[in-house]
């Protein structure tokens, strides 16, 4: 006689309930269940936060969502960004949310803050077809973070632009951002407590349970003392600004801050505001790897500084390299950093790109493997006409990864090949407001970066989004610049392109699921 273990039957219908997707076999006496490959599957369902954005009176803010079209399976699904608003305070536990957005019947005794939605009943945001991009606008001075969900085909390589343009004041700048997804660690290195400076860190709380964060700062010298940053509540379904320089009582021209959370997930960005060079968002690098690749320096950077960590027990020696058009090249006196375990390194590069596009590329030096994070501090401009951004290590494009908010004019994309030549498949997406969308192909020799002018959708109205997919080669990482003129200075802002996690592998069946009950 044979018994099926029920736990792993339950596993695996979990599993279909996920993906779509799951092969379950009962084998009789004499059979055996034949092993099934793994397969990679569309994602069903993403999850994506955009910060509260720029404070200042003067600011206005787009927000584009956007699906890249053809990867998708299922139902048609919806994609829709809406206002953190916290919980009513009796509401706290999670409702019984069948469809993860709650009851319909109960909206009216939950009031218009019930799921972040506004007065309206509303989101602020809501994109309707893969493939062409949806916009919406605000200026409001108090507008709060938003946190979204998509479903369906519209899941798989959702991606939501921040962008905000702040002509004056303290906080003046072209701020853009990537809206991230929820996670339990981030790694900033480039942040600061000087005094030049005022970063916030924003964590916002998707879920229906409040998360409990932890925020640690270090120095050049090693940890900042801080006992603020330790368990940080962030209330369901709301966002919590934390200004740096508050967490501590030392004063740090180059931080690196490392957010956790005990329990639950935050999404969480760095907002830098430093005086005299404008404002810009600060996202997280890269995880700690032994090599890590900063793409998208622009041609005309005039300060470039590399802020570097090694967060393990050991002390780690990199190499640094510009990869520019022509190849590799370190920059004179600063071919290798030191990085102290637990400390952060910096180091000024200036105008290392002389004229030319380029990208970092750190790698181990003398043996050593030891895993680092990096972000660069980029300024273009002199005197009053300087701008501020920050570019983060990142990962490849991978199979597929797109940027939201290209405009007709302003957009350049830098791709980076750091080992063998690639080729790459850039689309231009229809307009948010009209056009279609083209596609061109690039190649990158291998040590090199190329900048490019997206070729603009034919009849483009609104906006637009860029899509790089890998067709042959070595990895290519890539990062967006977008830049506009105001007030006699070219405000810019970058984001970088990685694997947008359109797909997840599915594990076979390796073996039956019985068992001999003798």
């Amino acid at each position: 006689m044979k018994s099926t273990p029920i736990s792993l039957i339950a596993g695996v219908v979990a599993l279909a309930a996920v993906t779509g997707f799951a092969a379950l076999t009962v084998p009789g006496d004499d059979d055996v269940a034949e092993a099934k490959a793994s397969a990679r599957l569309p994602v069903e369902r993403s999850s994506l936060l955009c910060p509260a954005p720029s404070m200042s009176e003067v600011a206005e803010t787009t927000y584009t969502s956007f699906t890249p079209a053809g990867k998708g399976g299922g139902e048609a699904g919806a994609a829709e960004l809406e206002p953190a608003v916290p919980l009513p305070a009796d509401e706290d536990a999670p409702a019984d949310k069948g469809d993860e957005k709650g009851d319909a019947d109960k909206d009216d005794e939950k009031g218009d803050a019930d799921k972040g939605k506004a007065a309206d009943g509303k989101p602020v945001i809501s994109l309707k077809d893969a493939g062409k991009p949806a916009t919406a606008d605000t200026a409001e001075t108090d507008a709060p973070a938003l946190v979204g969900t998509a479903t369906g085909r519209l899941a798989p390589g959702w991606t939501a632009q921040q962008t905000t343009t702040a002509a004056a004041g303290g906080a003046r700048g072209l701020l853009g951002v990537s809206c991230t997804a929820p996670d339990t660690d981030f790694w900033f290195p480039g942040a600061s407590t000087g005094k030049t400076r005022q970063d916030y860190v924003h964590l916002t709380n998707p879920d229906d349970t409040a998360a409990v964060a932890d925020i640690e700062l270090f120095g050049a010298e090693g940890p900042l003392e801080s006992a603020v940053g330790e368990g940080v509540t962030v209330p369901a379904r709301s966002s919590v600004p934390m200004l740096i320089s508050t967490l501590t009582s030392e004063a740090a021209e180059n931080v690196t801050v490392h957010v956790t959370t005990r329990s639950g997930r935050v999404g969480a960005v760095v907002g830098a505001a430093e005086d005299k060079v404008g404002s810009d968002w600060l996202a997280a690098s890269a995880d700690p790897a032994a090599t890590q690749i900063l793409p998208g320096i622009p041609a005309d950077a005039t300060s470039v500084r590399l802020v570097a960590f090694a967060p393990g027990e050991a002390d780690a020696d990199v190499k640094i390299h510009v990869l520019g058009k022509n190849g590799p090249l370190a920059p004179a006196g600063n071919a290798t950093l030191h990085i102290k375990s637990q400390m952060t390194a910096s180091v000024d590069l200036k105008d290392v790109t002389r004229g030319e596009p380029g990208s970092i590329r750190l790698s181990p030096a003398d043996g050593s493997t030891t895993p680092v994070i990096a972000a660069l501090r980029v300024v273009r401009g002199s005197g009053a006409g300087q701008e501020v951004a920050f570019i983060p290590a990142t990962g490849p494009v991978g199979e597929r990864a797109s940027v939201a908010d290209n405009r007709a004019k302003g957009s350049v994309l830098s791709l980076t090949a750091p080992g063998e030549t690639a080729k790459v498949k850039v689309t231009a997406s229809a307009g948010s407001k009209g056009g279609e969308a083209t596609v061109k192909t690039y190649t990158v020799k291998g040590g090199t970066t190329v900048d490019v002018e997206p070729e603009v959708p034919a009849g483009l109205k609104g906006g637009y989004a860029l899509t790089v997919e890998t067709e042959s080669g070595g990895p290519v990482h890539a990062a967006r610049t977008l830049t506009m003129a105001e007030g006699g200075v070219d405000m810019f802002t970058v984001q970088t392109l990685p694997d947008d996690g359109g797909t997840v592998e599915v594990p076979g069946v390796e073996q039956d699921l019985s068992v001999l009950d003798d």
